[in-house]
């Protein structure tokens, strides 16, 4: 069985040294014994907002320094690129055709264990804080003891049993400030991206995030902190804080015309391009531009909500003790391909940032190039913590890649499933940069990003691609099989 002496010296050799950590009633662990867990996510956030992913002109100095004392993952994707689906595999390990939350919307079940149960440790004090997504947004819930909630539109989605008169702790937030709600009795997100810096979901979060780990500071405690933030509305008190040099257009905006490019992407891009989005004209390089700085200014007020939880952490003498993670549900066209959002298997929606910032393993700032999956980043804190991962669990400890080794499935798989009845898709990236997107009733994709990184040229139906489809689609019928996944691809 993995042990935690066992995971630090692997990692390390025997007799690592930390420095010791106070525990209640004055006994002391070593670090790397009951590390803590600080779990920070957003929500929409592209891989390509962060330095160490290219972009040296966001203003997010907090998250730029945090990757620069950190394992980042270059190539880290979400297992699904909508919300409920990604962020269940993020909270249990498990595949959304695993647990049947395919699409929005759907609860988490009870019988599905979420991380602290996993981890089935009572000497940890936890907490989730933010944008849940999986159900009875405002009710505690799968382990967690303190719930902080930001969302209050979601209750039409409780369970019978739940009061959907609840509101949110950032609800109740407001009215002690003294704002009034709507006529629904709902702060409505329109209401909350319009408020002060330091009244909107991201401020609220990083004092409720600050406050647990001071005063948790003595014991063990494990910490989700999940903003809204860059999601939509893209709008709030940054909006101005980039040009539009600083937050300019994707490279592949308007992008060319993909060859056979899926039809539901070309009814998704109808839709937005007929409707415009809040105001803004998506039929013109302005309304596109104004949307990439507000997008920029939002990135920025996480940023600084970040660095209160960071100077928190430091201040409690607890970061050497502390396992740290920074990453995204999923990411975000904005403009790219000329769409807008997710819900699309191009690289701007499903790769996410991935930072990793173990300090008590003294490892140093590394960069991985090999690609990764949310799917595996139960086993690995897992690992990480002591606990030997259940063998049910389809992902793979990321703990070799530290140690410059290799990992038994160096390819990552992607589902996507289309409400109610549209078509569904299975996506595989393998290592060299080769992209499959097979489609159950659409058109296909096939990319070679090493020498197509902005994805414009679909090669799929092109006869030379014949032997790269064949070893890609025999990955993932490997990967079905293994998983129970049913899909039937195309022929």
């Amino acid at each position: 069985m993995t042990t935690r002496r066992n995971v630090l010296q692997t990692l390390l050799g025997a007799g690592m040294a930390g420095a010791p950590n106070v525990l209640r009633g004055g006994a002391r662990r070593p670090a790397g014994d009951k590390p803590n867990l600080l779990f920070v996510w957003t929500d929409e956030q592209r891989a390509d907002t962060l330095a160490v992913n290219g972009n040296r002109t966001y203003r997010v100095p907090a998250l730029n320094r945090l990757a620069a004392e950190s394992v980042s993952f270059g190539r880290c994707y979400d297992t699904q690129p909508v919300c409920t689906p990604a962020r269940c595999s993020v909270m249990t390990g498990l595949w959304p055709h695993t647990t049947g939350l395919s699409t929005n919307n759907l609860i988490l079940p009870a019988r599905t264990q979420a991380m602290p149960e996993l981890l089935a440790d009572a000497a940890y004090r936890t907490a989730y804080m933010g944008k849940w997504h999986l159900g009875d947004e405002v009710f505690a819930q799968h382990g967690f003891e303190q719930w902080i909630s930001i969302e209050d539109i979601y209750s039409e989605y409780f369970s019978p049993a739940r009061d959907p008169s609840a509101r949110s702790s950032y609800h109740h937030f407001l009215l002690r400030l003294g704002y009034k709600p709507g006529d629904n009795d709902k702060f409505s997100r329109q209401f909350a991206v319009r408020l002060p810096l330091e009244h909107t979901k991201s401020a609220f979060l990083a004092g409720q995030a600050s406050d647990f780990i001071l005063k948790h500071r003595d014991e063990p405690w494990m910490l989700y902190v999940n903003f809204l933030e860059p999601h939509m509305p893209f709008y709030g008190p940054l909006n101005d804080l980039h040009s539009e040099a600083e937050a300019p257009l994707p490279a592949n905006y308007p992008g060319l015309p993909i060859e056979k490019e899926p039809e539901l992407y070309r009814r998704i891009r109808e839709q937005q391009l007929g409707k415009g989005f809040e105001g803004h004209d998506l039929k013109t390089r302005a309304g596109w531009q104004r949307l990439n700085r507000n997008y920029a200014g939002l990135c920025s007020q996480v940023d600084q909500a970040v660095a209160r939880i960071l100077w928190a952490l430091e201040a409690s003498g607890q970061a050497d003790n502390t396992i740290l993670v920074f990453t995204s549900d999923h990411g975000d066209m904005m403009g790219s391909h000329t769409l807008i959002a997710k819900s699309v298997l191009y690289e701007e929606a499903v790769r996410v940032p991935l930072l990793l910032r173990v300090a008590f393993l003294r490892q140093k700032p590394l960069r991985i190039e090999q690609p990764v999956s949310h799917i595996d980043l139960v086993p690995t804190l897992l690992e990480l913590m002591g606990r030997k991962p259940p063998e049910a669990l389809p992902g793979q400890s990321l703990v070799p890649l530290l140690r410059g080794e290799k990992l038994r499935e160096d390819h990552v798989f992607i589902e996507w499933h289309t409400p109610p009845d549209g078509p569904h898709a299975r996506t595989v990236v393998s290592p060299e940069g080769w992209k499959l997107c097979l489609f159950d009733r659409d058109n296909c994709l096939l990319f070679d990003r090493r020498n197509d990184p902005l994805e414009t040229r679909n090669l799929y139906y092109r006869s030379e691609s014949a032997p790269v489809i064949r070893r890609l689609r025999a990955k993932l019928e490997a990967w079905q099989r293994a998983t129970g996944d049913t899909l039937a691809l195309p022929a």
